[in-house]
């Protein structure tokens, strides 16, 4: 069976002390967890992988009182699937969702929005089905999900933007931890049965904040977004090879500019 394995991450330790961060400014701080624990983010590309995703999302959706529904049992090349498992248990989770004839799933509650961004000529993609485990205390295997999701759809297929909806409770947390912006109102997605606001990312800023932030933990304290944790220029560039090597089809779809005519899907 092929391995899926994408990275494999150390946990950092709960937290950092300001002595530490002092001395970790010259590089002479190593904050990963001295226990080597490690996380592995793969491609849910196995029935068991995108079944364990699917049992996360939905409880922690139910947690929440959102409505849920399975993954796809085969993912395609316009989704695809990550997931964080530590010692093969699922404790992450997230989708990309690729813009195509099809449209995205943002399209059935803000058109215009992803309409707006198509027609300025950026390229569009989605994070949809986000879940991390609620026993789950790192930031790095948020953190870790999103820069693999980010290398995906910004380094291997060009794309511009991503957006995500969101239940308005969240919206200042993205925006404080990863730079989103609002970009369309408070709707009722039926999707969840929950309301959403759409937020946008340029992913050039994301890469910026990477590029000036990623591995190097010892900022997070000063530094309050999720970029600290991201993979140093070495560790991305590593990632970009093993993906390359691994989905080179799937990765090499090239971008689209054109406006697609949606035919909404359900989540």
């Amino acid at each position: 069976m092929q391995d899926t394995t994408i990275v494999r991450v150390p946990f950092e330790t709960e937290y950092i002390t300001r002595p530490a961060l002092l001395n970790s400014l010259d590089g002479s701080m190593h904050c990963d967890d001295e226990t080597g624990r490690q996380f592995t983010i793969r491609a849910a590309d196995t029935d068991g992988q995108r079944s364990s995703a699917s049992i996360l999302i939905n409880k922690m959706y139910a947690t929440r009182g959102y409505r849920s529904s399975f993954l796809p049992a085969a993912g395609t090349p316009e989704r695809i699937t990550l997931v964080a498992t530590d010692d093969d248990v699922t404790i992450g989770t997230l989708t990309i969702g690729f813009d195509s004839s099809e449209g995205l799933l943002a399209d059935q509650l803000f058109s215009s929005e992803t309409d707006e961004l198509r027609d300025a000529g950026r390229s569009v993609c989605e994070f949809i089905k986000l879940a991390i485990d609620s026993s789950v205390r790192s930031r790095r295997v948020l953190a870790s999900l999103f820069h693999v999701a980010f290398i995906c759809a910004h380094r291997l297929r060009g794309t511009d933007n991503v957006v995500i909806e969101v239940n308005p409770r969240h919206v200042r947390y993205y925006e404080r931890m990863l730079g989103f912006k609002v970009a369309g109102p408070q709707r009722l997605n039926p999707r969840v049965d929950a309301p959403a606001v759409l937020l946008d990312l340029d992913l050039c800023y994301g890469s910026s904040q990477i590029d000036r932030f990623g591995g190097q933990p010892e900022y997070a304290l000063v530094e309050r977004s999720l970029y600290p944790y991201f993979f140093s220029a070495h560790e991305q560039a590593g990632i970009v090879r093993r993906l390359q090597r691994k989905q080179p089809a799937r990765m090499s779809i090239p971008r689209q500019h054109s406006t697609p005519q949606p035919q909404y899907a359900t989540a």
